[in-house]
């Protein structure tokens, strides 16, 4: 495996170093001699981890908030989140493969000590937030199923560093198995509660057109930040920037051309396929609860008591209890693994990878487990919403790092965004930066 670049690429300041997850490094299998549609399906993986973005629990608190109280107003919302995570993680991958470094390490190498030092807090604040939300989530999730105490729940939710071990220790395709799994029980669970609430299809078209009231809403808005937060989450910048150079794809022009390719199509269909799941979880809030006139349910407990006599069926609690139960699994493995991306990127601490792993968890645990027992099951959603807008205010410092990386030819030499893409990204960026500065507004005026 090539753990480590001994010369700096034009470009970039200092060698690498250890390769991003130095333990899974180029460990799957990419020959180029395998036919194209094996190739392919080499590279699939890594985008459905990052697509679990898309379904954490605390995106299910604001989608739950945002369906209920408006309707299926913010679906355009999710659409255009959707369009920004898809641009953002192809630059993922564009600065993985044509640098050979994560986000972080890249951060590390192009920024003086102070402001790279600054990043790495705001990182971990974002993943300590992305946590608060996921142990809360697992948590409530093992309590509506098996009636297991939220503060039990917190700590069952820890063991998920030795199952990442395990399951790294057979492959990290058996990593991407596990959420490849789990994200198709999520969708069959929310394919037979949307058939059960029958929404009007009408009205769900017109949730994708765009409308000015979402931003001259402050409500409206402070719930789209939410939702932006979930889905395009600082997290997975770091995250999809590493386990992407889990494949061992080579080192010429040529072959670094076709797994950038791949590894594009890898993310876009895996978070295509999340639009339709994170737009489910609005849609059913929509059409159970706003159209009773239930408009203040954001509560993942009181959706769950709720959703059963809505939908006329006494498998429906259980089948959101499954959903919830398996997006809380998904989004705390790829927490970690982005834990220790960001830990090693940032500050190039070399540890045993169990001890690694245990130090990252425990960064966001304590205090998701301190709070989670503090709130108990009352407050719980504004805690969820509240984590989702602190993770799109935290955005801005992970993308627009990436944007510039990616359209600097002396870092990216041949594999630099075209100019085409560049533009569209820094507007992205532009974007979420001036929404993060109204939300900061309205807050202090409101306050």
């Amino acid at each position: 495996m090539d753990a480590f670049v001994r010369k700096p690429p034009a470009g970039w300041r200092q060698d690498r170093g250890e390769a991003s997850l130095a333990d899974v490094h180029r460990s799957v299998d990419v020959q180029a001699s395998k036919p194209g549609w094996r190739r392919a399906v080499a590279f699939v993986g890594p985008g459905y981890l990052v697509a679990v973005g898309y379904m954490d629990p605390g995106n299910w608190a604001t989608s739950i908030a945002g369906g209920s109280k408006f309707g299926y107003t913010l679906l355009i919302v999710a659409l255009l989140s959707n369009i920004m995570a898809v641009v953002l993680q192809a630059l993922c991958a564009r600065l993985a493969i044509g640098s050979g470094r994560d986000l972080a390490q890249a951060c590390r190498d192009s920024f003086p000590k102070p402001v790279a030092l600054t990043l790495w807090f705001l990182a971990e604040t974002a993943i300590i937030a992305t946590d608060i939300a996921e142990v809360i989530g697992t948590a409530i999730g093992l309590n509506l199923i098996f009636g297991i105490p939220l503060e039990i729940g917190v700590l069952i939710t820890a063991l998920d560093v030795f199952l990442i071990l395990y399951l790294q220790r057979l492959g990290f395709r058996w990593v991407e198995a596990l959420i490849i799994t789990l994200l198709g029980v999520i969708a069959i669970c929310f394919t037979i509660q949307i058939a059960l609430a029958d929404p009007d299809w009408g009205a769900v078209i017109k949730g994708f057109a765009p409308t000015t009231q979402i931003v001259t809403n402050p409500e409206m808005l402070y719930l789209a930040l939410g939702i932006l937060g979930a889905t395009v989450m600082p997290h997975n910048l770091y995250l999809h920037s590493g386990i992407v150079q889990t494949r061992a794809y080579g080192e010429s022009l040529p072959e670094k051309r076709k797994a950038l390719k791949y590894a594009t199509i890898d993310s876009t269909v895996a978070l295509t396929f999340a639009l339709l799941i994170n737009a489910a979880i609005l849609i059913l809030a929509a059409a159970t609860f706003n159209k009773t006139g239930q408009t203040d349910v954001a509560e993942l407990g009181e959706a769950h008591k709720l959703i059963g006599p809505l939908l006329g069926l006494a498998i429906a609690p259980t089948l959101f209890g499954i959903a919830l139960l398996c997006c809380g699994i998904n989004s705390t493995v790829t927490a970690t693994l982005a834990g220790q991306i960001v830990m090693e990127g940032f500050l190039k601490i070399k540890l045993a990878p169990w001890l690694r792993r245990l130090i990252t968890r425990a960064i966001a645990i304590v205090p998701a487990a301190a709070v989670t027992i503090w709130y108990g099951d009352s407050g719980t959603a504004r805690l969820l919403i509240l984590t989702q807008v602190v993770l799109s205010l935290q955005l801005s410092f992970a993308v627009f790092p990436l944007v510039m990386f990616t359209a600097d030819k002396a870092k990216m030499g041949a594999l630099v965004a075209p100019r085409w893409l560049a533009i569209f990204a820094w507007l992205i960026a532009i974007v979420i930066a001036a929404l993060n500065i109204k939300l900061l507004f309205d807050f202090v005026i409101g306050s």
